[in-house]
């Protein structure tokens, strides 16, 4: 399990393989200077609660990996992932889809 340290005050752990493409669709919109909203179902372990926070560039933002390897990234995710992101909710994590297309 991967974490995402927000603003050095708070954080939320992610597989590896999710953080990764979420990093990449993070990485799209802060670098064009867009904030926005992100929100993900907490584990039960938490609450089986929801959270929600609001990412800005000027935000520190930490993505620290438990494994060493870089997954594979499925395209279609990250394309997925940054339709939610452009959307007036936020970025929400969606399933995987299970055609995988092309890699990055």
């Amino acid at each position: 399990m991967g974490k995402l340290v927000y603003d050095s005050t708070f954080t939320a752990e992610f597989d590896d393989r999710l953080l990764t493409h979420l990093q990449i669709v993070i990485g799209m919109k802060l670098r064009r200077g867009e904030s926005f909203m992100f929100s993900w179902k907490d584990d039960v372990e938490l609450g089986d609660g929801r959270t929600a926070i609001w990412l800005d560039r000027s935000l520190p933002l930490v993505f620290r990996y438990s494994g060493s390897r870089i997954p594979a990234v499925n395209r279609a995710w990250v394309e997925a992932l940054g339709l939610t992101a452009g959307s007036s909710a936020g970025l929400r994590i969606v399933p995987e889809p299970t055609d995988s297309g092309d890699t990055l």
